[in-house]
């Protein structure tokens, strides 16, 4: 357990602590000669067998965190109490509760502290009807927190072996004892608080870890910076160990990195946790007493974990937040912050002359567009229903695209493995071309189903002759959204339905393909080597009929069933292109786009010998088909088509193959 001390300057917290644990938390020579904590403190103290039982006998080590009581530094007692598992609220009962008493118990209840006791301090000084004013005075002030029934125990702490030190001594303990421990299976963060170099071993960092465990030769990652580190050795709870546990205070040696690289408010925290964001929306509380009016853009000092930053304020759901009242924020950071949901925080007014409020991290990769949207405003009331317990059932149901497994460890700070998906889940695990695995609710995966459907039906009703729609257009039209591990997944799910049919390139739906008679067969045989000797630049309609002495209009309907089963190519109306043609073409064109994967038409022009009205309309073409974009004079290739990124699609149909089943049958 680490038990965090809280108060006002000058009631003793430093003392007291010495008196529990026999260490003077004081080390620099300035808290010395001032006789006031400007730094944080840290003691340690073995368990009392005498109070826990078998509990101590595994070693167990209580931690103690002595905070600064001055006002100026509030920012150094929050990133102390940020971690701790017990407030131990000190005031003299000569001065009684003082602003920095309320200041203090009321930052430890906005991170949700409820576990702690009171020391009341310098009872040597005041008499019997002080004292009891004192008491008095305490419990008023406690009944509205969360430390209501908080123990009160009076002493002096200049006595440490009085009987009153020691019932609280042995409060503590037996409250340490009784604690459950931290989970531990999470993925490993510690809060950076202090950074020194021992001789000998270089870097050392000290913190709590708030999830998870380490192990020496473990590699992790200094955020915000996204440096990565590796543990040469630990000590926890003050004592050398070979694995550091959540709820523990560790000691990382890490070799390799200096010290004037780490700062307090870091992270050593592992990979798959989020990375560094300028903006995170939270639910935000602002205190009864804060006297402050929060708008759009208001600026605040915000301290999480043991980082202090400066952020501005956007409102997500009302126009302006008063004393006492609670919303959804976005808080825009000057500089990048490390967050996972779930996280306290507590926010200080412009000046940072008073605790304002505080609250919760829901999430911490916050869009900077579309934050006020009611789809966004109902994923951020899900993220609450899933750090209630609830699971990620109204997570997923608010994310008709899935989620990737790696953004749910992100949001719940745990490995795959330790991850619950409902039952009612579909997970689709990594791909071949490194996407990642994705959940997705099975009622969202039937729905994207019947889009890609509906929108080949649509294509085809208003356009017959064509053969289908290219996979990568498709996709554009139907769920832009989708990554493509999952459209592929997609695909090959209603083809094995057999909703969709795939010929060559074109996707379509049953139904659609046509068969050739015997004398539409004769014909093809005819028209086919006479459009592939033509090359880049093959034959019109009316030149092809000419050439074998057909109607012109023969030649076009022999030649259309032959686009919609796949074996050409219509570039534009009446012109017709042998599929390895098209593929050449398409080489020439990835071979011209170099490393910005741009194509200037003067160049394709030259490259493939034809004229430049032809180049300008096979560009066009491959616009239309999905396999570059036009971008102002030039025809940027697009990352992926399923005919070029798919070996699979290279295979032409086979002459002769009357019917989509036949060719699917022949690759």
């Amino acid at each position: 357990m680490i038990v965090g001390t809280a108060g006002h300057i000058d009631h003793g917290k430093t003392t007291l602590v010495r008196a529990l644990t026999g260490v003077e938390t004081d080390r620099l020579k300035e808290e010395k000669a001032r006789g006031i904590s400007i730094e944080l403190g840290y003691a340690y103290t073995p368990i009392d067998p005498g109070s826990t039982g078998s509990a101590a006998e595994g070693g167990e080590i209580l931690g103690f965190v002595d905070v600064p009581g001055h006002e100026r530094f509030v920012h150094t007692m929050v990133a102390g109490a940020c971690g701790i598992d017990f407030a131990l609220l000190v005031i003299a009962a000569d001065d009684g509760v003082m602003p920095q008493t309320r200041e203090h118990l009321a930052i430890v209840e906005l991170l949700g502290i409820a576990r702690g006791a009171v020391a009341l301090t310098k009872i040597d000084r005041v008499d019997a009807a002080r004292l009891a004013q004192v008491q008095a005075q305490i419990a008023a002030t406690l009944a509205p927190t969360a430390l209501r029934d908080a123990p009160v125990f009076p002493l002096d702490a200049t006595l440490p072996d009085d009987a009153r030190v020691i019932a609280l001594r042995d409060h503590l303990h037996q409250t340490a004892a009784a604690l459950p421990k931290r989970r531990d299976d999470g993925l490993f963060r510690l809060a950076v608080d202090r950074v020194f170099t021992l001789a000998g071993l270089g870097t050392m960092v000290t913190g709590t870890v708030f999830s998870g465990q380490v192990r020496p030769g473990e590699a992790l990652v200094l955020m915000p910076a996204g440096r990565a580190v590796r543990v040469r050795s630990i000590h926890a709870q003050d004592q050398p160990a070979t694995v550091g546990l959540a709820g523990q205070r560790c000691a990382l040696n890490l070799p390799g990195i200096a010290r004037e690289d780490i700062r307090r408010g870091d992270w050593i925290a592992d990979a798959r946790l989020p990375a560094a964001t300028d903006r995170v929306d939270v639910d935000l509380h602002l205190l009864d007493d804060a006297a402050i009016r929060l708008s759009q853009w208001s600026p605040l000092h915000v301290h999480l974990g043991t980082a202090h930053s400066i952020a501005n304020v956007v409102l997500l759901d009302q126009v302006r937040l008063e004393a006492g009242q609670s919303g959804r924020v976005q808080l825009v950071f000057a500089a990048p912050v490390c967050a996972v949901p779930g996280d306290r925080f507590i926010v200080r007014n412009a000046q940072a002359t008073r605790t304002v409020g505080g609250g919760r991290v829901l999430d911490s990769n916050a869009p900077a567009r579309k934050r006020r949207t009611a789809q966004r405003r109902a994923y951020l009331a899900a993220v609450e229903r899933m750090l209630a317990g609830e699971g990620l059932s109204a997570l997923l149901q608010h994310a008709p695209f899935g989620l990737r497994v790696s953004a749910l460890m992100r949001l719940t700070g745990q490995p795959r493995e330790r991850i619950a998906f409902p039952a009612e889940a579909k997970v689709i695990d990594s791909a071949p071309d490194g996407g990642g695995a994705f959940v997705i609710l099975q009622s969202h995966w039937h729905a994207l189903e019947d889009r890609i459907v509906e929108a080949l039906r649509d294509f085809q009703g208003q356009t017959p002759d064509e053969p289908g729609l290219e996979g990568s257009r498709l996709r554009r039209m139907a769920a832009w959204e989708l990554h493509e591990t999952q459209w592929r997944l997609l695909i090959d799910e209603l083809i094995s339905q057999g909703r969709v049919f795939r010929n060559g390139a074109w996707l379509h739906l049953p139904g659609h393909a046509v068969a050739l008679s015997q004398s539409d067969k004769a014909l093809a045989a005819r028209l086919l080597p006479l459009i592939a000797a033509g090359g880049f630049d093959p034959p019109w309609v009316r030149d092809l009929a000419h050439a074998v002495s057909v109607a012109e209009d023969d030649a076009r309907e022999v030649l259309h069933k032959l686009l919609r089963q796949g074996k050409v190519f219509q570039v534009v109306p009446d012109l017709f292109y042998d599929p390895q043609r098209i593929h050449e073409l398409v080489e020439v064109a990835r071979g011209l786009g170099g490393a910005k994967g741009a194509v200037e038409a003067a160049a394709y022009r030259d490259a493939i010998g034809v004229g430049r009205k032809r180049t300008i309309q096979i560009l066009e073409f491959f616009d239309r088909l999905g396999y570059t974009r036009r971008v102002r004079s030039t025809h940027v290739l697009r990352p992926r088509t399923d005919w070029l990124g798919d070996s699979t699609l290279l295979v032409l149909p086979k002459t002769g193959s009357d019917s989509v089943a036949q060719t699917q049958a022949a690759r």
